[in-house]
């Protein structure tokens, strides 16, 4: 294994304290070995990042999770923190300090070169989730009047220093972004040529205050390396790369699923948070969940004197209200993930009801048929039932109809609802829907039962 080979040489090298070798040897493994390594031994990170040209200790710091980051800074002497953060890439080193407590933010930024501690605080100055907080200023732009010449020189001279080569921006003396081309625009024409004469004034830009999750479906939908961020005058303040783009969306999905799953989101890796605040993330939605199916028991106990006269009632409960949150189970995952990447929105709502009630209709007739036959096999084959099985099967038929196009309705609408309020709809989680059609679940079941059976069995 390739990993253990990694550490059995470094921890040789460590023993000998052969650290020489150790910086050489260190300096030729992939960037993604070097942030294992750190993971396999968190407790030598300092020697790890001690013998590392700083650009490379930047490079692998930059990819390791936030808690065993915070770790590795714990390790590290003032100066070499002071080198590592100004080596640090302003949009990862944003992102860094804003998961740090305010007291640690300020001591970190007292370690900053003046100029990146500028560019540092204008960064944390957006507010948080916005695309202001991981732009970079680090990027290549260039004039209208210049030609293609002296942009390759200027790329040759500055290029370095950027975030990516891939995109190259024209602004105007004030800063206002004109264009972007592609590197290769300018590479497959005569060096002659003057830029403006190859502008189309046809870009695509973020707003500095842009939610991030919003960057991510521009992303998606104009499939680019990087894109341009501007201010409300348009003037060019940085760009945002598809690098943090990635890191976003996967933090985003993460996020969506823990709240989808009835949980408040994770800040940490689970295994690395503590089991007090592990269980502090889940109580609060279970309280709420168990609060709201006491509600159940209630409706049961309006219905009381109805069991209490046909028994038989009461063993389909389960099934019934099983069939509702399965039903909004499913149709709120499916909502909540196509709003996600973008596929609706809260205007398309009157063409999601109608497919859902389609669907609602059509999957609750499945289930009505398959309740409907199993009772009268079911009565066949052991006489469970008695002489009015034929009422039974079509009180659990028709309701299972209705209760199972309620769930989808009610699990459907109940994000885009969230939507429109200015809510996360990944709170509408599926545990959330299917306790809400619990309850709604056995008023339709009880009322369906006691239009039919009126006379009969109640």
């Amino acid at each position: 294994m390739e990993n253990e080979a990694l550490l059995e040489k470094f921890q040789t090298l460590t023993d000998e304290k052969n650290y020489r070798e150790l910086s050489v040897y260190l300096d030729d493994q992939l960037i993604t070995d070097i942030a294992e390594l750190i993971h396999e031994d968190p407790d030598e990170a300092d020697v790890i990042i001690n013998n590392l040209s700083i650009s490379r200790a930047a490079a692998a710091f930059r990819i390791l999770d936030f808690p065993l980051q915070e770790d590795v800074i714990r390790t590290l002497s003032a100066a070499k923190i002071a080198e590592l953060m100004n080596e640090l890439p302003a949009d990862d080193r944003t992102a860094f300090l804003e998961e740090l407590p305010s007291e640690a933010v300020k001591e970190l930024i007292k370690l900053l070169d003046p100029e990146e501690r500028r560019i540092t605080l204008s960064l944390l100055g957006y507010k948080e989730n916005s695309v202001g907080r991981i732009m970079t200023p680090d990027y290549i732009a260039v004039r209208e009047e210049w030609t293609v010449k002296r942009v390759l020189d200027y790329i040759r001279e500055y290029g370095k220093d950027s975030e990516t080569i891939d995109v190259i921006y024209v602004i105007d003396e004030k800063g206002h972004l004109l264009d972007d081309f592609r590197i290769r625009e300018f590479l497959l024409v005569s060096t002659d040529t003057v830029v403006h004469t190859l502008m189309d004034d046809r870009f695509v830009s973020l707003h500095a205050n842009d939610d991030q999750e919003e960057a991510i479906q521009v992303f998606r939908m104009e499939n680019r390396v990087a894109l341009p961020v501007v201010d409300d005058q348009g003037i060019l303040l940085g760009i945002v790369t598809i690098d943090d783009m990635l890191w976003i969306a996967n933090e985003e999905h993460t996020e969506d699923i823990q709240k989808i799953g009835g949980t408040e989101a994770l800040d940490e890796p689970y295994l690395d948070m503590p089991l007090l605040k592990l269980v502090k993330k889940r109580v609060g939605w279970l309280v709420v969940l168990f609060i709201g199916e006491m509600l159940t028991a209630t409706a049961m106990g309006f219905f009381e004197d109805e069991i209490a006269k046909a028994v038989v009632l009461a063993l389909f409960v389960p099934l019934i209200i099983s069939s509702g949150g399965n039903s909004g189970s499913q149709a709120s995952t499916l909502i909540i993930q196509a709003m996600a990447l973008g596929e609706i929105t809260v205007t398309d709502w009157w063409r999601v009801m109608r497919r859902e009630i389609l669907s609602g209709l059509l999957l609750g007739g499945v289930l009505g048929c398959i309740g409907f036959i199993r009772i009268l096999l079911w009565n066949t084959l052991f006489h469970t039932y008695g002489a009015h099985t034929v009422l039974i099967g079509a009180t659990v038929g028709i309701s299972l109809i209705g209760v199972v196009l309620w769930g989808t309705l009610s699990g459907s609408m109940l994000p885009l609802v969230l939507k429109k309020c200015g809510a996360d709809p990944a709170t509408s989680s599926a545990p959330f829907v299917a306790t809400l059609v619990d309850v709604t679940g056995l008023l339709i079941y009880f009322s369906v039962a006691y239009t039919l059976m009126r006379g009969i069995l109640l």
